[in-house]
């Protein structure tokens, strides 16, 4: 384990730019990460210097979704102190959706599992043409539990039951179409475009934008409350401690078939 931290901050005026920092992972959620982008955004959201925070990883990569080996030892602790980590996991999520500063996500290589969740949850996404997305957590055992309601929000029923089942991964013009990111670009323009997205949202009032986001967020059944993260985090606790899933997780890292793939 590296000794620094996972999450960092670049700021640029009233721009901060949030950097998931875990690059030999491919920025790979793990408890220290979700805990440190959970206090970023907390953070940033009450600083009133701040009006726009962009969203990246670190390197070519956004995220590969959770670190396999967190999910499997996490999976294997008392069953008290797997949903209290799998709570923590769940509150990142909300901490980045309940922001009343926009987020931008500037999506490059990968937005896997929880990657793409976290795509998701953020308000603008622009994503390089190159970029992979999907939702394995089934071919691994486990759900995609955390992030369920930020993606079934924003791209619908009908898509989420396909790619939730399937796991099958998909490119960034199918992620465009079903509505998971709204622009798609070649890699070489990503970064102007995303600031352009960041120019059109500074000629906003603050104010009026962070009432917008309540008001979308009210009209949202789907807007995840106390109840809602309880249930998405009690499904992934239970999932990652199930047999199935500790093979899942426990064949991926061997690099072997799981025990009910053909």
């Amino acid at each position: 384990m590296t000794d620094r931290a996972p999450v960092r901050v670049e700021k640029d005026r009233a721009v901060a730019t949030v950097v998931l920092d875990r690059p030999e992972l491919k920025n790979a959620f793990d408890d220290r990460l979700a805990k440190a982008l959970r206090e970023t955004f907390e953070a940033l959201s009450a600083d009133a210097s701040v009006r726009v925070i962009v969203l990246r990883g670190s390197g070519d990569t956004f995220c590969a979704g959770g670190d396999l080996a967190w999910m499997r030892r996490s999976g294997a602790l008392p069953k008290a102190q797997n949903l209290e980590d799998a709570r923590g996991f769940a509150s990142a999520y909300a901490a980045v959706d309940r922001s009343p500063k926009p987020v931008v996500a500037r999506v490059a290589g990968v937005a896997l599992g929880g990657g793409a969740g976290l795509v998701a949850a953020c308000d603008v996404a622009i994503a390089a043409e190159d970029t992979v997305f999907g939702f394995p957590e089934v071919r691994l055992g486990i759900v995609p539990a955390a992030i369920s309601p930020y993606v079934a929000s924003k791209i619908g029923w009908s898509e989420a039951r396909r790619w939730f089942l399937t796991g099958e991964r998909f490119d960034a013009a199918t992620a465009r179409r079903m509505g998971l990111v709204h622009e798609v670009v070649p890699a070489a323009d990503l970064d102007a475009v995303v600031r352009k997205s960041v120019d059109a949202l500074l000629a906003c009032g603050p104010e009026a934008v962070a009432r917008a986001k309540r008001l979308l967020k009210g009209l949202n059944a789907l807007a995840p409350d106390g109840a809602m993260l309880d249930v998405t985090a009690r499904e992934i606790a239970d999932a990652r401690a199930s047999a199935e899933g500790q093979e899942g997780l426990t064949a991926f890292l061997e690099k072997r078939r799981p025990s009910w793939a053909p």
